[in-house]
């Protein structure tokens, strides 16, 4: 096992960023030890895309998501969720 250097103490977050582009990880932490881990409460990055459906169907989704008392945009997100999880 390599000897790891010692991390060095950062006055911001700029000067710590500039320093893990030029250095590599594996120099200061011991990557066999590393464990995955999640970060479940993080706000999710969204892009707005353009999808096409027939206008019966929007009206549709709207009488739907008005009764559940949700935007009809969120309704087709959770139907979309759904569907990914079941597929």
């Amino acid at each position: 096992m390599q000897e790891l250097k010692k991390l060095p103490i950062f006055k911001d977050e700029a000067e710590e960023s500039a320093f893990w582009d030029e250095n590599d990880v594996s120099d200061y932490f011991d990557m066999s030890k590393a464990k995955p881990v999640r970060f479940s409460n993080l706000k999710k990055t969204t892009k707005s895309i353009s999808l096409r459906l027939p206008a019966d169907m929007i009206e549709e989704l709207k009488v739907k998501a008005n009764a559940m008392d949700v935007p009809y945009q969120s309704l087709i997100k959770m139907f979309l969720t759904n569907a990914l999880r079941s597929a």
